[in-house]
């Protein structure tokens, strides 16, 4: 028994032997790489718009605030249906009833001045998706005859965003790849393949309008300009690419 083992022990010890002797293995060489960015921008008409209408009542009770109120704007969103929206495009957005007081002057630094309470404040607003941008106008002109006073703005957008920001998407890939080439070829190498890409969330800026309604009935019978002008869309992306590596 003792003679196999030591024979045993013996073999197992050879190829132990041998893979000390063994030069060790070359680390393979860095991977070289150039990271870029590139925007891409588009220019698109707007096909929706967004207005916020409001109406405004003050009454020397909370109650009569309430009601004053509630009747214009009953008035004002059925104007607004008659313009051609539809109500799944009304939605209510905000609504505030608060007291209002006056606060008189102190009369002496001992005697502070005093608050009276001079009536309520009642505020309804109604944000209006317009489909239409002709209907923009009208539609605000509509609002502030049958008795809304307040135009809190106007946003212009777009219904389908996603096909324009594909379109920036690709400018932003090309753009990244021609200035990584650019800087690649210059320096005497090669461009090699795409290792990474990653891309920004959506940046679509609004085209903000903002008008007091009390403004824009002073002007009246004329109707109410509205400029939609055009939407900027922009992607940027970021890409890693090897160098010296096709």
């Amino acid at each position: 028994m003792r003679t196999i083992f030591a024979f045993a022990t013996s073999l197992l010890a050879i190829p132990a032997a041998a893979t000390a002797q063994q030069p060790p293995a070359a680390a393979p060489p860095p991977i070289r790489t150039i990271t870029v960015s590139g925007t891409g921008t588009v220019l698109r008409q707007p096909d929706q718009a967004v207005v916020n209408l409001a109406v405004e009542s003050f009454a020397a009770t909370a109650e009569q605030a309430a009601r004053e109120n509630a009747d214009k704007m009953d008035a004002m969103l059925k104007a607004i249906r008659q313009a051609g929206i539809p109500q799944e495009k009304i939605r209510t957005v905000s609504y505030q009833l608060t007291p209002e007081y006056d606060y008189s002057e102190p009369r002496t630094p001992r005697q502070p001045g005093e608050q009276r309470l001079v009536g309520y404040r009642a505020m309804n607003m109604v944000m209006v998706t317009i489909d239409d941008i002709r209907k923009v106008g009208p539609v605000i002109d509509a609002a502030i005859k049958a008795g809304g006073n307040r135009v809190a703005g106007i946003n212009f957008q777009l219904k389908d965003p996603d096909a324009a920001r594909q379109d920036a998407l690709r400018q932003a890939v090309q753009k990244a790849r021609r200035e990584a080439a650019t800087l690649v070829e210059a320096s005497g190498e090669t461009l090699g393949e795409l290792v990474t890409l990653t891309t920004a969330p959506l940046v679509e800026p609004p085209v903000p309008m903002f008008r007091r309604a009390e403004a824009l009935a002073v002007t009246a019978p004329a109707p109410t300009p509205v400029e939609p002008g055009q939407l900027e869309i922009q992607a940027t992306v970021s890409a890693t690419y090897r160098i010296g590596a096709r």
